[in-house]
């Protein structure tokens, strides 16, 4: 196998993409490697005993950057897992927190183990002796090191993990703060479930709003008139198309999962799909579409949009030639590789990055973070003061005209917001903001040639996290 032939591992692509970007800064020797080198990963194995056996297994957790504490992260249940996608993963959420302004610093960690080979009584006992090695080196607190939800986990396995906290350190009041992703009721926050998802929306909401965005991507009409392809049906896949569906009235004519994929020129509805999968565990069978057992083939598919929104590397050496979608929007962790990323480029097809697009997780993390240290939901103050000001200003419009204002009006002005409210807010004016900044280094640094988006976000993300470097001492 020659040197190009040699297949690229996750980090590979993750490290060249940010050289890309450094290329565009002036600094000295030595300079890239202190940002792109992880500040500490931890490799920790551990037996269980269960009934009729014992099995041990092994996890990592890596900090990419402390320049900002806490440093934050997922943790990924996985057979896949290893410290190098630990490591890339944490390299993703420092770059990514910088993009949208959230003062975290950058961790990812995880098991290798298949989830769906264990039943919940030995989950549970798996996730609470994994957190306990972590928590007792320092590798989970509200105040160092928060993990969250990634591939395989869920807010079932965050309460154990935060409850696993709160045992072995009964005085931290601030306990709940400690993962992000909980049960509303275990103090997480409305929201949080379907933000990765929401925060899509929102990226190609931003994307189709700046008119000369969208024109230079070769579109035409707006997000509701485009047909969209999604690759992944968890939680981010399905929430993504729900949202562009329901709220964008866009077209979902394809979407993908691990046993296969479904497709129609017509349009999909997706609550229907969603319902019948969870009915049936597959999208064979589902009634009006066409079924195609290697469903990665539908990403071939004439479309307008394509969402990865499942694990790194969808998109590589074998199959980008054959993508035909205009706007690529990373909803997962690095779907496409080095090697795609620049065939594409050439091409002219846009790619939206996933440390941009799927920042909807950590923005309401952020948010469910600071609820948890203020013990305080949003908007508890405020929200009856609201609405007796609105109800104040309907009264004067009333006395002013002599006539009654509409019921949906009156409904809108004087309903106080409420926590879910706010959180959608602070979301979509994170992933706008993002954008406008990544929109605006584009035209800045292009010097005649066409800045990519993603080469911009790690302009952004670099300069930012160098500012914080006081140990660096480049400022």
């Amino acid at each position: 196998m020659s040197e190009s032939e040699v297949p690229e591992t996750f980090r590979d692509s993750v490290s060249h993409m940010v050289d890309r970007a450094m290329g565009y800064l002036d600094l000295p020797e030595g300079a890239r490697e202190a940002v792109k080198t992880c500040d500490s990963v931890i490799q920790v194995s551990f037996p269980i005993r269960f009934r009729d056996r014992i099995e041990v297994f092994k996890g990592w957790r890596a900090v990419h950057s402390a320049h900002r504490l806490p440093a934050k992260g997922g943790l990924r249940f996985s057979p896949t897992m290893d410290q190098d996608h630990a490591e890339a993963l944490a390299a993703l959420m420092t770059y990514k927190c910088a993009i949208v302004d959230i003062p975290f610093g950058g961790s990812k960690g995880g098991l290798r183990i298949d989830p769906q080979k264990y039943n919940e009584w030995e989950m549970e006992r798996i996730t609470r002796r994994f957190a306990h090695e972590l928590i007792q080196r320092d590798y989970i607190s509200p105040a160092q090191n928060v993990p969250a939800p990634d591939v395989g986990t869920s807010q079932r396995e965050m309460a154990w993990i935060m409850e696993t906290y709160r045992d072995r350190h009964p005085e931290d009041l601030d306990h709940a703060a400690s993962v992000t992703g909980k049960p509303v009721e275990l103090g997480g926050i409305r929201g949080r479930l379907e933000a990765t998802g929401r925060g899509v929306q929102y990226a190609l909401q931003a994307f189709f709003r700046e008119g000369s965005a969208a024109r230079e991507a070769g579109f035409e009409g707006g997000l509701g008139d485009q047909r969209i392809i999604i690759q992944g049906f968890g939680n981010v896949g399905y929430y993504a198309a729900r949202f562009l569906q329901e709220d964008d009235h866009a077209k979902i004519v394809g979407v993908i999962k691990s046993d296969g994929g479904v497709y129609s020129e017509d349009g999909i509805d997706i609550e229907a799909l969603h319902d019948y999968v969870r009915r049936s565990g597959t999208m064979e069978g589902f009634a009006g579409v066409e079924f195609v057992r290697d469903g990665n083939r539908i990403m071939e598919r004439e479309c307008d949009i394509l969402i990865p929104a499942a694990l790194e590397g969808a998109i590589h050496r074998d199959n980008v030639d054959q993508i035909q979608a205009r706007l690529i929007a990373e909803a997962a962790n690095g779907p496409c590789t080095w090697e795609a990323d620049q065939a594409l480029r050439d091409r002219g097809v846009t790619i939206l990055p996933d440390v941009y697009v799927n920042a909807g997780g950590v923005i309401v993390s952020y948010f469910e973070w600071v609820r948890n240290l203020s013990h305080m939901r949003f908007g508890r103050l405020e929200r009856r003061y609201d609405q007796a000001q609105g109800q104040h200003i309907v009264s004067a419009i009333e006395m002013m005209t002599n006539e009654s204002v509409p019921e949906w009006i009156r409904d809108a002005v004087v309903r106080g917001a409420e926590e879910i409210d706010l959180v959608r807010s602070g979301l979509d004016d994170a992933m706008r903001e993002a954008f406008r900044e990544m929109h605006e280094v584009r035209e800045m640094e292009s010097n005649g040639e066409v800045l990519d988006y993603r080469t911009a976000a790690y302009l952004i993300a670099l300069r930012k996290i160098i500012r914080a470097r006081s140990d660096l001492k480049l400022i």
